[in-house]
C-alpha cells in the first residue's frame, strides 16, 4: 500500500512538474512572440514581477549606453543584436530617441519598479533622465541621436527631430514627470528632477513655437526636422525634403492644445496650424491595396467621393501642394510617379489632422475666445 502511494505521489509530482514546465514554456513563448513595444508596457501588471520580466530587465540594464540612453530597434526580450551593439560601441554612435528608443526602456523600468523595488531600475531610469536633459539643445530642441552620429550619410541626425514624433515623445514624458502622471507614480521622483523636467519642457515649447513655419505673415505648420542652428526646415533622407509636414505637425499641434492656460503665442500657433490643416486636406480620394501586373502587392490612389479627407505627408514649401519623392531626391507631384519600393514602403498620406480638427471646437471654447 505504501509502495502504491509512493508511486502515485511520484507520478503526481512528475505530472505537476511537466505541467509547470509546459505552462512556463507557453508563457515564455507568448511574451517572446510579441514586439518589444508590447512587452515593455502592455503586459499585465503582475507580469513585471515575474522571473521572465526580471531576465528581460537584466538585458535592458546591460545594454544601456554609458551616456544613459539606448540604441534603437532592439528586442531586449528576445536577445539583443550583439553585432549591432559591438558596432555601436566601436563607432562611438550615441543613443537615440528614434523609433521610441530610450523612452520605451524608461517606461519598461517604471513598470518593473512598480512590482520589484530593485534600486538598479531606479538608478538606470535616473541615468536615462539625465541623458535627456544633456541631449537638449540650448534652443530647446532635441536631435535624433545624442551624441550626434558621425558621418555625412546621417548628417540629418543632428537636426531638431519632429519626425516620427521623436521630440513629441520626449515632451510628453517630461510633462508627465513634471506634473507627475499616474504612470510614473511608483517612481520616487525627486523635486529636483521634477523641476528639471518642467524647465526642459518649457524650453521645448519655446522651440516648437520658434520653428513653426511662417509664410506671407501667417503661421502654418512644421517640417519633420529643423536645422538646429537656423531653426529653418531641413531635409533628412533623400526622399524627406524640407517641406510642410502634414503628419509630424499633428503631434505638435495636439501637444500645444493639451497645455493648461496656454499663452497668446500658443493660442496663435494652434490657430495657424488648424487653419493650414483645413486648407490643405485632400478630399475625394483614398488609398487602395491591389496587385499589379507583375503579381506584386501594390498601393494606388483611387477616386472616392465618400472617402474621409486625407493629408499628404509632405507639401512643397513654395507651392504648398503635395510632393512625393523617391530615393533619387527628385520631387514628384503624384503618388503614382513613385517607384514600387517607395510607394509601398513609406507612409505618404495620413488622416492624423482629422483628430486635430475634431478637438479644435472644444479647445476654442475653452481657450481661444
Amino acid at each position: 500500500m505504501k509502495t502504491v502511494l509512493y508511486v502515485s505521489a511520484v507520478l503526481i509530482f512528475g505530472c505537476s512538474c511537466t505541467l509547470q514546465k509546459k505552462q512556463t514554456s507557453a508563457t515564455e513563448k507568448n511574451y517572446r512572440d510579441l514586439s518589444w513595444k508590447q512587452v515593455s508596457t502592455r503586459m499585465p501588471d503582475k507580469w513585471y514581477g515575474s522571473r521572465e520580466a526580471k531576465m528581460v530587465a537584466d538585458s535592458v540594464l546591460k545594454y544601456q549606453t554609458t551616456i544613459g540612453g539606448w540604441p534603437k530597434n532592439n528586442n531586449f526580450h528576445t536577445g539583443m543584436n550583439k553585432e549591432e551593439w559591438a558596432r555601436i560601441q566601436a563607432s562611438g554612435i550615441g543613443a537615440t530617441f528614434d523609433n521610441g528608443a530610450t523612452l520605451t526602456e524608461m517606461k519598461f523600468l517604471t513598470k518593473m519598479y512598480s512590482q520589484v523595488k530593485d534600486p538598479r531600475y531606479l538608478n538606470a531610469f535616473q541615468k536615462a533622465f539625465d541623458y535627456i536633459i544633456k541631449a537638449q539643445y540650448p534652443n530647446g530642441g532635441w536631435p535624433q541621436f545624442f551624441p550626434v552620429r558621425p558621418g555625412n550619410g546621417v548628417a540629418y541626425n543632428s537636426h531638431i527631430t519632429y519626425n516620427d514624433n521623436a521630440m513629441g515623445n520626449i515632451m510628453e514624458f517630461l510633462r508627465d514627470i513634471a506634473e507627475p502622471s499616474s504612470f510614473y507614480a511608483a517612481m520616487p521622483i525627486s523635486p529636483e528632477t521634477k523641476s528639471q523636467a518642467k524647465q526642459a519642457f518649457d524650453k521645448g515649447i519655446d522651440c516648437i513655437l520658434k520653428t513653426q513655419i511662417s509664410k506671407n505673415g501667417r503661421l502654418t505648420v512644421w517640417c519633420a526636422q529643423h536645422d538646429e542652428v537656423t531653426l529653418l526646415p531641413a531635409k533628412a533622407r533623400a526622399y524627406e525634403l524640407a517641406s510642410f509636414s502634414g503628419s509630424e505637425s499633428v503631434g505638435l499641434t495636439l501637444l500645444l492644445m493639451e497645455l493648461n492656460n496656454p499663452s497668446k503665442d500658443v493660442i496663435n500657433s494652434v490657430k495657424g496650424a488648424v487653419s493650414w490643416f483645413e486648407s490643405h486636406k485632400l478630399e475625394g480620394i483614398r488609398l487602395k491595396d491591389t496587385v499589379n501586373t507583375e503579381g506584386q502587392k501594390d498601393r494606388v490612389v483611387v477616386s472616392d467621393k465618400s472617402a474621409p479627407p486625407l493629408w499628404a505627408r509632405f507639401y512643397d514649401l513654395d507651392t504648398e501642394k503635395p510632393i512625393f519623392v523617391d530615393r533619387d531626391g527628385i520631387k514628384r507631384t503624384t503618388f503614382a510617379e513613385l517607384g514600387h519600393n517607395r510607394r509601398n514602403g513609406y507612409s505618404w498620406y495620413t488622416n492624423g489632422p482629422a483628430e486635430v480638427l475634431k478637438r479644435y471646437p472644444e479647445w476654442t471654447k475653452k481657450w481661444a475666445n
